[in-house]
């Protein structure tokens, strides 16, 4: 819900605020060019506006709804505000949250937020938050009983007032937190198909990496249907990254995986992971990441006890990051409904079929490569320089 007349996004950001005073600007330019490939990416149109502290997205009201839904999905926005421009004169504020009133307050308790950035204006906070919250009492008071409640309101009055401009506003809209995307260096994301792998890749993007998605092919293991599902969730991720580059490098992994089933039982699986993690070393060396991110979990599947990690991680000189280490599977799941990638990612992942009727949850690497194949390195770094790019 917006006030009448809005055409303005303000837009919020957190963590972008610890940063030193240079950083920050750089920061807040990486915020600005994505969100304006949001909004071209949806048509939606606006001009985006870099101020210190608080980008500002012009638009029309028939638009502003839609902007916020874009400011929204831009990684390193806290929240965003659909809002009404005045000027910064008291009387000017007050009149608007009449006006607001008049059109958005049919009942229930409300309240006045009102904060401002300049401390040499001839009121404070507290005096507009009062003396608004009284003109809001009276404007109503007509047509039914209006109700103050500080602590937990239906309607809040929102009032910003900047360094030139004041700010009205009925609802905050929460972003995804984190830092704008190209502010950390790109990451190999291994995407399977299954619901972990997405949700991780968002995670490293909402922390700023651009990802690098590859996938593995399985042959028989995998399948077109199970590479679709994979394809569908980059194309998902996408949308929150207008303009970087998400074609999906298809790393060859059949012929391996048919080796690993006929001449390995135990540790079959954990040889398959140490495949996959060279394959992203090597892929990471032609395309220049920094890193690999994967959907894994501990205690989640018997490759992934903290011993197994441990054997498995040993496969690659790169850091492997693991955003979903802790976390339970129905929170997991409930991001990839949230970002979008749940119904694409609902298929059994190809590699459950590859694993033994015992599986290994306490493997030692010695043993390992005892059973595993000499040439699985070989194997995996071959595959990742033969590998394809896929429009997902």
């Amino acid at each position: 819900m917006h006030p009448p007349g809005a055409d303005t996004v303000l837009v919020r950001h957190g963590d972008i605020n610890t940063k030193s005073n240079t950083v920050k600007r750089y920061m807040e330019g990486l915020l600005v060019e994505n969100l304006e490939a949001l909004l071209a990416d949806r048509e939606i149109p606006a001009e985006v506006e870099k101020r210190w502290n608080r980008p500002l997205i012009h638009t029309t009201e028939d638009d502003v709804e839609a902007a916020t839904d874009a400011a929204t999905d831009a990684f390193g926005v806290v929240s965003a505000s659909p809002c009404l421009t005045v000027t910064i004169e008291k009387e000017a504020i007050i009149e608007a949250l009449v006006e607001t009133a008049h059109e958005r307050y049919d009942g229930g308790t409300f309240a006045v937020d009102a904060r401002r950035a300049d401390k040499t204006l001839p009121y404070d906070s507290e005096e507009l938050a009062r003396e608004g919250g009284t003109a809001i009492w009276e404007a109503v008071a007509d047509e039914f009983e209006p109700e103050v409640d500080l602590d937990d309101p239906d309607l809040t009055f929102g009032v910003e007032v900047r360094e030139d401009s004041a700010f009205i506003y009925l609802e905050k809209a929460p972003g995804p937190g984190g830092l704008p995307l190209g502010a950390q260096e790109p990451v190999i994301a291994l995407v399977s198909g299954g619901i972990d792998s997405p949700v991780a890749a968002y995670e490293l993007m909402r922390r700023g990496s651009p990802i690098v998605p590859a996938y593995v092919d399985l042959g028989a293991y995998g399948g077109i249907d199970h590479e679709a599902r994979a394809m569908e969730t980059v194309r998902t991720l996408s949308q929150y990254a207008p303009n970087f580059d998400m074609q999906v490098y298809r790393i060859p992994g059949g012929e391996t995986v048919d080796l690993l089933v006929d001449e390995m039982e135990q540790g079959r699986m954990l040889s398959l992971r140490r495949f996959f993690y060279r394959a992203a070393e090597t892929l990471a060396e032609r395309v220049d990441a920094h890193g690999i991110v994967t959907g894994e979990a501990v205690g989640q599947k018997s490759s992934q006890t903290i011993q197994n990690l441990g054997v498995t991680s040993r496969a690659t000189d790169l850091p492997i990051h693991r955003p979903l280490l802790t976390r339970d599977k129905h929170d997991i799941v409930d991001q990839a409904r949230e970002i979008g990638t749940f119904t694409d990612s609902t298929i059994d992942a190809g590699c459950n079929r590859v694993a033994p009727d015992r599986t290994e949850t306490n493997a030692r690497l010695e043993p390992l490569l005892e059973n595993e194949p000499d040439d699985v390195f070989e194997r995996a770094e071959r595959a990742a320089r033969n590998a394809d790019l896929v429009e997902p």
